[in-house]
């Protein structure tokens, strides 16, 4: 997908810069990659990837298309096991791990390609998400765990907008509130680390802008990674934006110094 990038003007007061929020963030890492390489045959799609992620922090992952990002995110959740290297969560090595231990670890993840339930409701989508974490039930305390689980729903699609349409088939939302309703699944998991792929891909203006408000909104709590191809999204949400090209880091640093890095706007930016 060719990068997308609105003008400013679009959305006014919108997508500040993040910087401000660079003081609330632990010093301890949340995660960490250590030479973290992936190899297709001879092909290195991630190639002694080594970066670090604060607690509480939005970290940007961009680069051209085949740059290695996608590849980046499916050895982090267990989609792809690396060829070598480390990924260290919480202090402990991940790698190699399948999804869903991935997801007992507490990651979570969106697609670029929305992944819901469309033939469920949208309080279904959430419910089974919210009761795949809760796998150790005593039969005495199923129904009041099926309680609150609903409870804890209600409050999720409250939280990412859709309050209201929790009897609504996923299939009927818009395309903005299919993706709203994925990074409520995501939440439902109970994530400390949650990565976004492509959060805003193929939404409006007016879809985009709740999106970014949504972000900053769960990210109080949450550490986030996120892949974006728009420029003004990702600029405005993240504190520190690590570029990859060819699979390797090219540059790494806050939004304004890399809109400023010569190599950046040669490779990625265009400018």
């Amino acid at each position: 997908m060719a990068p997308h990038t609105p003008q400013r003007s679009e959305r006014p007061g919108t997508l500040r810069c993040s910087a401000s929020r660079v003081s609330v963030l632990s010093a301890s890492p949340i995660l960490k990659t250590e030479s973290l390489t992936v190899r297709f045959g001879g092909l290195a799609a991630v190639n002694n990837v080594t970066i670090s992620v604060s607690r509480g922090e939005i970290r940007g992952i961009i680069g051209p298309n085949g740059a290695g990002k996608s590849t980046f995110f499916n050895c982090l959740t267990g989609v792809l096991r690396p060829t070598s290297g480390r990924i260290v969560f919480n202090g402990e090595d991940i790698a190699g791990l399948p999804p869903h231990a991935i997801s007992r670890k507490a990651i979570a993840r969106s697609y670029q390609i929305t992944n819901i339930l469309p033939g469920a409701t949208v309080l279904e989508n959430v419910r089974i998400a919210s009761q795949s974490r809760r796998h150790n039930w005593s039969m005495l305390r199923h129904h009041r765990a099926y309680g609150d689980i609903i409870a804890l729903a209600r409050a999720i699609l409250a939280d990412v907008g859709l309050s209201g349409k929790e009897d609504e088939l996923a299939s009927n939302l818009s395309h903005g509130e299919q993706r709203n309703l994925e990074i409520g699944i995501a939440l439902a998991t109970e994530p400390k680390l949650l990565c976004l792929d492509e959060p805003t891909a193929g939404m409006s203006v007016a879809e985009t802008h709740a999106t970014v408000d949504l972000v900053r909104r769960i990210a109080r709590d949450l550490t986030i990674l996120i892949v974006e191809h728009d420029m003004e999204v990702v600029m405005g949400l993240a504190h520190t934006i690590t570029v990859l090209n060819y699979g390797e880091v090219l540059a790494e640093g806050r939004p304004t110094e890399i809109q400023a890095n010569p190599r950046v706007q040669e490779v990625y930016l265009k400018t």
